[in-house]
């Protein structure tokens, strides 16, 4: 990569572009690519951890109705990610990682979807103790497809 010795530059990122500023205070939007990565397709997301701790004896039937959510939840539009995860070591613990394209629209719409008051309603009784959510912004990946599903296929 060559660049002009007689200016220094540095990045500036801006919330849809990358731009570079030399050390002469000019803006530089022409830049190379390998200097210049185009921000328009990167962006952070909202996730959501949801940690659950079933009663003993709940887990299987508390795993079906989450994998029934998680399936019809990852067609949703601001769905970008919809996990169920247990634990290996206490198999009564499970973790939903939910990532949504927005903090506020998306999981709202979410909440109104009609699986996810069947899984509510289905999994309320099931809890040892009220599910807790801890909530992210995204770093990396930062681009949409490194969360995203595949277009086509089935998940399963």
């Amino acid at each position: 990569m060559r660049v002009n010795s007689l200016f220094t530059l540095s990045a500036l990122t801006l919330p849809s572009r990358a731009f570079f500023i030399t050390n002469n205070g000019g803006l530089n939007k022409g830049a190379s690519s390998l200097l210049r990565r185009d921000m328009s397709t990167s962006a952070s997301y909202f996730a959501v951890h949801v940690n659950i701790v079933c009663k003993p004896g709940t887990e299987e039937v508390f795993k079906q109705a989450s994998l029934a959510n998680a399936r019809e939840s990852a067609k949703e539009e601001g769905i970008l990610r919809f996990d169920v995860l247990q634990d290996t070591s206490e198999p009564s613990k499970f973790t939903l990682v939910e990532v949504y394209k927005d903090a506020e629209i998306a999981p709202k719409a979410h909440k109104d979807t009609e699986h996810y008051a069947k899984w509510r309603d289905a999994v309320a009784d099931m809890m040892a103790v009220p599910r807790q959510a801890q909530k992210f912004t995204t770093i990396f990946p930062s681009l949409e497809q490194g969360w995203s599903y595949p277009t086509e296929g089935d998940l399963e």
